[in-house]
């Protein structure tokens, strides 16, 4: 058995499906199921029924700074794939734990500033970007302006949050903050993006901030802890979600993965 997982998680490509909550293989996605194994028996996390589409994104280790992304939806029961493997690009330092859904970790946790992308289980926040909203995309979106900032400032009480200047005051964010994101960019960078609810509940100050799902700059090239895609990709992703099918981002190492006795 870990040498076939070893060999899918080498391809994360489709056909793959896992009945669901029973982790009880039906195809080739031991991937999924060891992820739901995993955070069940050492991160304390059951995934919720009605959780009905995952975004998957695999590493081949805690150093990576590119992996693969697969989309998956469950119908009657069943968690079936409904794309094709995406290359992503993570952190220039690669990854560590997280906040959020799972258990907190009392080791290798992200920091602040330490240019690692989050690993874990994840709900998402507001897609955004430079233009009005897609077509396609019914998910939650905010069309970003030159006042729209997040916050990662770690003596400020608004430290990893998004923060919109009112139009009745001017638009200075450094007398409000001392770090802060602008959000719209001089760059493409983020002319689409997801928020990842990344150490939101509740928010510790210096675990880490601004963490999305956004454009890249080009492929291969790591971010400071976003996890990013080529535009297209990323557009895909966006007009996949629903928001009615309550979906999770889960980001993992196959190290980690692989871990797991059975």
């Amino acid at each position: 058995m870990v040498k076939e997982f070893r060999q899918v998680l080498s391809k994360l490509s489709p056909p793959m499906i896992l009945k669901d909550r029973k982790y009880q293989l039906t195809g080739g996605l031991l991937c999924l199921l060891l992820v739901f194994t995993a955070f069940t028996f050492q991160s304390g996390f059951d995934l919720p029924d009605s959780c009905e589409q995952i975004i998957l994104v695999s590493a081949d280790d805690w150093s990576s700074t590119t992996g693969s992304l697969l989309l998956l939806e469950k119908k009657k029961n069943q968690w079936d794939t409904v794309s094709t493997a995406t290359t992503v690009n993570f952190g220039k330092n690669g990854l560590k734990w997280g906040r959020g859904l799972h258990a907190n970790q009392e080791a290798n946790e992200k920091q602040e500033g330490d240019g690692c992308a989050p690993v874990g289980v994840f709900e998402l926040g507001l897609a955004f970007g430079y233009n009005e909203q897609p077509a396609g995309v019914s998910w939650p979106y905010q069309q970003l302006t030159d006042r729209d900032y997040f916050v990662d400032d770690t003596n400020s009480k608004d430290y990893n949050t998004w923060q919109t200047i009112s139009m009745d005051e001017a638009n200075d964010p450094k007398s409000k903050w001392g770090s802060f994101e602008r959000m719209k960019r001089n760059d493409h960078l983020y002319e689409l993006g997801i928020v990842v609810k990344h150490n939101e509940d509740p928010i510790v100050k210096g675990m880490g901030s601004a963490i999305f799902l956004h454009v890249e700059r080009a492929p291969g090239l790591p971010t400071l802890g976003c996890t990013s895609m080529q535009k297209a990709d990323l557009l895909e992703v966006m007009q996949w979600l629903d928001f009615s099918k309550n979906p999770l981002f889960i980001q993992m190492p196959k190290e980690q993965l692989s871990q797991i006795v059975w």
